[in-house]
């Protein structure tokens, strides 16, 4: 299997039909899907320079500009000594001082080496983690720094409303389970992996994990400031995925940080055990959820130190997913970005849509579909599709989201082919945002380097995204947004 296991297109997917949810996405069932790949209905994207250095490396809607930073094609040293490890992918937007930004950013790397950056790591041989940049709303960067180290995976994670990024492992390695996907022994690592850590926006991580919220191949959080709770998606990438939340004990609205004394739970829907949801959906789909509850969300495994573990990975990544789906707990398809807007929970399901998966697993990827995405209403309990895609030129494995102050999700593609930044409407309308023309510094094409870790300044001014590969990149991209809707 490819090193870029969440690029591998599942044979023969399915093409599915668009959906809409009630609410504030009506009238997705009438509107017109993209021409062909980069025509959106009503919109044309067109070359445009960065302003770092004149090289174009994105297409934009008119009227917007963009400046990159640390690329990694090149060394980059932060102000702490950290060497910046590439591969970045989500991030989260704070108010800084001066009028700037402060952004943290993840980097999914992978492998036992050394952990980057200065100060004690939770684990001494993981090479994930969290920096933290100051950035003016034009991408200037004033400082930047390691805020996290010695972590594995850092996918994508979500902002708090106290002032906090919560970062998630997409992994569950550790000297207790066997090697995973690329095949590298975890006997060197010195800790378990695959959990959640909060990273303060103003400063250090306390580098204790969350243990409480699970050890399973976590995506994204997002947190609803009303019941307190805090949801997860899974990326099970050859198995069913799950949407979990956590409890914690204690409010962090209250207490201003996520203790580790609560409780996790996966979504079952209503008298429908086991609901395949990674399948094809009608036409404004809803279902009445219900929660189980997660005995044992931090499994360890026997092992000698030293020696390989008698657990596989595969046995150890299903773990804390079977105990929900042994409660009838729903299915899912690689569930990943997330973002919480005014009661709802918005969420991507980056290969759903397509034909129901007959058996537990998929050695090319658990779904058949092109994407789904998803709105749980917090109060209501319902569950309902906002859009199924009906194929890879209108939407293609939607990752990351986030959403701009009138309410538009922004999708951050991630396939093997042109990736884009896609807005869905409240209208229900799909356009394009940004088209990635990313060239390699031997002058080697990376079209299909995935968008990841979208998110707006606090004022709505700037969209920070990255571009996600063993060289990373983030831009700022600014413009006319309330002209485009966005």
């Amino acid at each position: 299997m490819s090193l870029q296991r969440r690029s591998v297109l599942k044979s023969g997917a399915a093409v599915a039909g668009a959906a809409v949810a009630a609410g504030p996405f009506q009238g997705l069932m009438n509107a017109p899907a993209a021409n062909a790949r980069g025509s959106a209905p009503f919109r044309t994207l067109r070359p445009v320079a960065d302003e770092r250095d004149g090289t174009v490396r994105l297409h934009l809607p008119e009227g917007f500009s963009y400046r990159s930073f640390h690329d990694t094609e090149s060394e980059v040293v932060l102000d702490d000594g950290t060497v910046l490890p590439g591969r970045h992918d989500g991030m989260g937007a704070f108010r800084g001082p001066n009028g700037n930004v402060v952004l943290v950013r993840n980097h999914e790397v992978n492998g036992p080496g050394d952990a980057f950056g200065p100060g004690a790591p939770y684990d001494a041989k993981a090479r994930g983690g969290c920096t933290t940049v100051e950035v003016t709303p034009f991408g200037e960067v004033e400082r930047a720094y390691t805020s996290l180290n010695g972590t594995m995976m850092n996918c994508s994670g979500g902002i708090m409303p106290w002032g906090s990024w919560v970062t998630c492992e997409e992994t569950v390695n550790g000297p207790d389970v066997g090697p995973d996907f690329t095949g590298t022994p975890n006997t060197e690592l010195e800790k378990p992996h695959g959990y959640v850590f909060e990273v303060p926006a103003d400063g250090q991580s306390s580098r204790e994990p969350i243990t409480r919220a699970g050890r399973f191949a976590h995506e994204a959080v997002s947190f609803d400031p009303v019941e307190g709770c805090l949801y997860l998606t899974e990326d099970n990438f050859a198995f069913p995925s799950g949407f979990y939340r956590y409890k914690p004990r204690t409010n962090p609205m209250q207490s201003g940080q996520l203790d580790n004394e609560g409780t996790l739970q996966m979504l079952a829907v209503v008298g429908e055990r086991n609901a395949h949801l990674e399948a094809e959906q009608p036409p404004r789909a809803t279902y009445q959820v219900e929660w189980v509850d997660i005995d044992d969300p931090d499994p360890t495994f026997p092992y000698t130190p030293g020696e390989e573990p008698p657990t596989s990975n595969d046995e150890a990544i299903v773990y804390v997913g079977d105990q929900g789906r042994a409660q009838g707990a729903a299915l899912f398809s690689r569930l990943e970005g997330q973002v919480y807007d005014d009661g709802v929970v918005y969420f991507c399901s980056t290969q759903g849509g397509g034909a129901a998966e007959s058996g537990p697993d998929s050695s090319a990827g658990y779904g058949n579909g092109y994407g789904q995405v998803w709105a749980y209403r917090v109060a209501s309990q319902t569950l309902q599709l906002v859009y199924q895609s009906p194929g890879r030129d209108t939407l293609d494995f939607p990752d990351n989201v986030t959403t701009s102050a009138r309410g538009t999700l922004v999708l951050c593609e991630d396939n093997s082919q042109d990736n884009y930044l896609r807005g869905l409407s409240r209208g229900g309308r799909i356009q394009d945002l940004a088209l990635n023309r990313l060239h390699s510094s031997s002058g080697a094409p990376r079209f299909d380097d995935e968008f990841a870790g979208s998110t707006f300044s606090s004022d709505g001014h700037t969209l920070f995204v990255n571009v996600q590969a063993s060289a990373g990149l983030t831009y700022a991209i600014w413009g006319p947004w309330e002209r485009i809707g966005v």
